[in-house]
């Protein structure tokens, strides 16, 4: 019997549904339609709000069946030490984008984390060199911890630096991942005590000062840039971008917020400096590395194209396997 209504799937429903290849495949396609022109303009709203701030991401795959995505996050970054909930909280709504039906209403953090990582990883299998070895993680938190694996998932990685401003969450980190990975995973007091030594930089923190400098780096390194996702975020100097190859999620939205935002406003920058958006790069549209040692900076802002690809990776899943239940909204 065909189930009517809008399918209801929380936070474990989706934990269990995908792993982090599965991700990888359905971002790194998104990116792909997006060079194609098989999408749905994706589309950002930000909002600050006196102790945090809201986030409405919206996109579309234009296939054979066609989605659309709208996500609203909220990121109140004092919530679990005040009230003990979540920093982050969000919801995903899943359209059929044939007849505008509400397909699926589902929890949006394991897939914003997932989708995240997911995206580092496609553009390191891109962009770094395919030797790298060793890493530095820089924000030790959920998120660190997703892009580490994913990074595992492309390239040779062995050895890494774990850097937090909150010098115990870096031990921690060490601790865990050392044990999870079975690989070196140290503490290191201050960023660029790792990245001098690194092939490959993460940054997913919620700076608003940037802390990674053009002299902390060294040629050839991989840097992605996962964590300047609204206007006011910065994690490196705009000297940094000036000075590398930078390839960007979507352009529109990385001129808006994002490292490129920062480099067009201290005017170090101008957007046809902007070498590729990674879409292009995945689909040969336009090269990836071409020397070993290009320092090239992936400014990744997040776009709602992935929430699209990987919400409806979930919701087909669920279909498959009979998870989550139905409501209808619209019952009179």
């Amino acid at each position: 019997m065909t189930q009517t209504g809008t399918l209801l799937l929380s936070r474990a429903d989706v934990a269990s549904l995908l792993g982090l290849r599965d991700y990888i495949d359905a971002v790194e396609e998104a990116f792909a339609a997006h060079a194609r022109g098989e999408t749905l303009a994706p589309g950002l709203l930000h909002a600050d709000a006196p102790e945090g701030e809201f986030h409405i991401k919206t996109g579309g795959l234009a296939r054979s069946r066609a989605y659309f995505c709208l996500k609203a996050n909220a990121g109140f970054y004092q919530n679990r030490a005040r009230f003990g909930i979540p920093n982050i909280q969000g919801m995903i709504v899943l359209y059929d984008a044939g007849n505008g039906y509400p397909l699926a209403l589902m929890d949006s953090i394991e897939i914003t984390v997932n989708r995240t990582g997911a995206a580092t990883a496609v553009a390191a299998r891109r962009l770094a060199r395919p030797e790298s070895r060793v890493a530095t993680i820089c924000g030790c938190g959920t998120q660190g911890r997703i892009q580490l694996r994913a990074l595992r998932e492309v390239l040779p990685i062995e050895e890494v630096f774990a850097y937090d401003r909150d010098e115990s969450a870096a031990a921690s980190f060490a601790e865990e991942m050392t044990e999870a990975l079975g690989i070196a995973v140290m503490p290191v007091a201050c960023a660029a005590e790792g990245t001098s030594r690194s092939d490959v930089v993460v940054t997913c923190t919620t700076s608003r000062i940037p802390f990674l400098a053009a002299e902390d780096v060294r040629p050839g390194t991989f840097v992605a840039a996962m964590g300047a996702d609204s206007p006011n975020k910065a994690e490196l100097e705009p000297a940094l971008l000036a000075s590398s190859t930078v390839v960007v999620d979507i352009l529109e939205q990385c001129r808006r917020v994002g490292e490129l935002h920062h480099a067009l406003a201290a005017g170090l920058m101008t957007v046809d400096r902007v070498h590729a958006e990674l879409g292009d790069v995945v689909v040969g549209a336009r090269p990836g590395r071409t020397s070993e040692d290009e320092i090239i900076v992936f400014d990744a802002t997040g776009t709602g194209l992935q929430d699209a690809a990987s919400g409806a990776a979930v919701y087909e899943r669920a279909l498959e396997v009979g998870r989550g239940t139905y409501f209808d909204f619209f019952a009179g």
